[in-house]
């Protein structure tokens, strides 16, 4: 299958990749740097783009949201840290280990499972303790430094377990100063207690992801963890402009048209009749890209395409596997021509915007069976 005869395609670019992986590296330089590639690479890959980031660029860890997102990655003979950043059920303890991969850790359930799986294989587990510093999520909760201490404390004290490093996760960091620093003081205070109290240091401490990479300099501490950024796109406008040479965007995604179709007047579109042509009929290019694809359904009747050298409109309702492309009476699309759903002309987060979601979901519901093919440029 190549580009030319592929039906829908995701176009990624290692090229800006790269480039935003060195954005990203200047703003941290005195800080280790971790990839995030959970949820298949925000939609970008996460086998070929792992690989790409600590293969070729030399990222320090690689980061997850859950095991078999590791054991993709380890089949696919990567070898680099990895750090699984979210829950592990504790009967499943013994493939962390053997997979050699770093787990998070929050519980005490969790904690034991790991020692034990570990003596019994010989090993020490790496683990990263989780803090909730006002995230609300995951994590030791931390309102009570002391409290928050003592119970970090006992995780750590289990044999076979080697606790690298501590973390927390900002709420806000792309728009709310005051409560980013307050959790970032949280933090600060109960690293504080463990030293103090228990003599507890840790070689990673990490709480700076691609808005506080961006936004708050303090916050770098000995790693970074850029998601979002790292492909190309702001967490926030007031993000813009803070990088240097600025972000490309790595992911582009195009359909070809299938068919150019002519209607008579008040044809109706699509489910649901929700759109009709008037009494002059009309003209339809039809994409073979649907909501299975990741065109979200709420871009019916709102969203566009860029096609024929300009803006587009999504008419009726977006189908499973197909939507309707309006066409006014000058167009010149034909049949194979390519339509960008998104990419250079039409920006993700404007897609976003008219879905009433944000460039995170959008470039993560690009579904598996959406080729992904590579460049270097």
């Amino acid at each position: 299958m190549t580009r030319e005869t592929v039906r829908t395609w995701a176009e990624i670019s290692l090229g800006n990749l790269e480039h935003n992986y060195w954005a990203l590296r200047s703003c941290a330089p005195d800080s280790k740097f971790l990839g995030t590639v959970k949820a298949n690479a925000y939609g970008h890959g996460a086998v070929t783009v792992a690989r790409y980031l600590a293969e070729e660029l030399g990222v320090d860890y690689l980061a997850v949201a859950c095991l078999d997102e590791a054991v993709q990655l380890r089949q696919a003979g990567i070898s680099a840290p990895i750090l699984i950043l979210g829950y592990t059920h504790p009967s499943l303890a013994g493939e962390v280990v053997a997979l050699d991969v770093t787990q998070t850790v929050f519980t005490p359930e969790l904690a034991q499972a790991l020692s034990e799986a570990a003596g019994a294989a010989g090993k020490r587990a790496k683990i990263h303790l989780k803090v909730d510093t006002g995230m609300s999520r995951l994590g030791v909760l931390d309102h009570d430094p002391e409290r928050a201490a003592a119970d970090l404390a006992a995780l750590c004290a289990l044999p076979h377990l080697k606790p690298e490093g501590v973390f927390t996760h900002f709420a806000s960091a792309d728009g709310d100063e005051e409560y980013t620093m307050l959790q970032f003081t949280r933090f600060l205070d109960v690293l504080k207690e463990l030293e103090e109290k228990y003599g507890r240091g840790f070689e990673i401490r990490h709480c700076a992801a691609s808005a506080a990479v961006l936004n708050y300099p303090c916050t770098h501490l000995d790693m970074v963890r850029p998601g979002i950024a790292l492909y190309g796109h702001y967490p926030n406008p007031s993000c813009e402009g803070l990088d240097g040479p600025g972000l490309k965007p790595v992911m582009s995604l195009y359909s070809r048209v299938a068919a150019v179709r002519d209607f008579p007047a008040n044809t109706p579109v699509s489910y649901g009749c929700t759109a009709s042509f008037g009494a002059g009929g009309g003209r339809t290019a039809v994409l073979p890209i649907g909501y299975a694809d990741g065109l979200h359904r709420t871009l019916s009747n709102q969203g566009s395409v860029w096609l024929d050298g300009q803006p587009r409109p999504i008419m009726g309702r977006v189908c499973m596997d197909l939507c309707m492309i309006g066409l006014d009476e000058g167009a010149k699309a034909k049949p194979g021509d390519v339509a960008e759903v998104f990419g250079e002309r039409l920006p993700v987060e404007q897609q976003a915007e008219t879905a009433g979601t944000i460039s995170y979901e959008l470039l993560t519901a690009v579904a598996p069976r959406v080729p992904r093919i590579y460049i270097d440029a």
